[in-house]
């Protein structure tokens, strides 16, 4: 490489680069998408929501959101450098349980469970790795296994609840059994109940990406430093200048029509061609 090579800065990615460097980077050697159509997911309640199923007539679902996701992630046995991910869904499901006829919604908040496995390919490393970070968990569980195992992740959308029932007794002989954690019983204020004579089963939609990444050292080209080109600008105590500062919300007074959301324009202002 000449020297007007190594001293020139491209402007964009495929021209001249400065030089090579070493990065330290989590590499993705796997991955997978999915839809699931959840079905017939119990919602489990605290008891002082009791009395209010069973009193109920209907409910409908309002709103579903992910708690957390727990993974466990363990090699397959004769099938070298693959590994099967347990993950435990958690989700808060928000619904409107009507008691009369006549009467309006009460809005109550549960705890349903879902648990799907997946197999990806994560390779094998040999090696111990230690850091200054690790807290004395993380160092007894790398001690132990002897080698340095991949890292699962999982992305998970909002939810989508499409549906809502109240069943008088169990579907199917029995319901899965399934320990809620402390830290979210706390979260609802308390232990849910298991053994009901009426249970309320919802359908869920998800959209997951699952991943197994791995610390590696990779070599790439360099052109740059990242260098911020805007300069901070000290914000005020002043509400109204904050307010100032605030575009007028014209969509709010002229929703757009059929076709002008997410154009990525302003398609009120465009001006009409001779096809149109």
């Amino acid at each position: 490489m000449d020297e007007n090579n190594c001293n020139s800065t491209p402007q964009e990615p495929g021209g001249n680069f400065k030089e090579a460097v070493c990065i330290d980077a989590m590499r993705i050697y796997d991955s997978c998408s999915d839809k699931d159509c959840l079905e017939d997911l119990r919602v489990y309640f605290t008891p002082d929501k009791h009395d209010l199923i069973e009193q109920a007539t209907n409910v409908r679902i309002r709103n579903v959101e992910v708690i957390t996701v727990y993974l466990d992630l363990e090699p397959v046995p004769f099938n070298k450098g693959f590994y099967s991910i347990d993950m435990t869904f958690f989700f808060n499901v928000c619904l409107d349980v009507y008691s009369l006829p006549s009467g309006g919604p009460v809005i109550v908040s549960g705890v349903s469970v879902f648990n799907k496995k997946v197999i990806l390919f994560g390779s094998e490393g040999n090696v111990k790795m230690f850091s200054s970070d690790l807290n004395c968990d993380e160092v007894d569980a790398q001690l132990t296994s002897g080698r340095v195992l991949p890292k699962a992740t999982v992305q998970v959308a909002e939810p989508i609840g499409l549906s809502a029932r109240i069943c008088d007794r169990p579907m199917g002989c029995c319901d899965a059994c399934c320990r809620i954690p402390d830290s979210i019983c706390q979260r609802f204020g308390g232990q849910f109940e298991t053994n009901t004579c009426r249970n309320v089963y919802v359908t869920i939609g998800v959209f997951t990406i699952v991943q197994i990444v791995r610390n590696v050292q990779m070599l790439i080209p360099a052109y740059d430093f990242c260098i911020p080109e805007k300069e901070c600008v000290t914000t005020s105590d002043n509400p109204c200048d904050m307010f100032r500062r605030i575009e007028f919300p014209t969509d709010e007074f002229f929703p757009p029509k059929v076709g002008e959301t997410g154009c990525g324009c302003d398609c009120r202002n465009r001006k009409p061609s001779s096809s149109d």
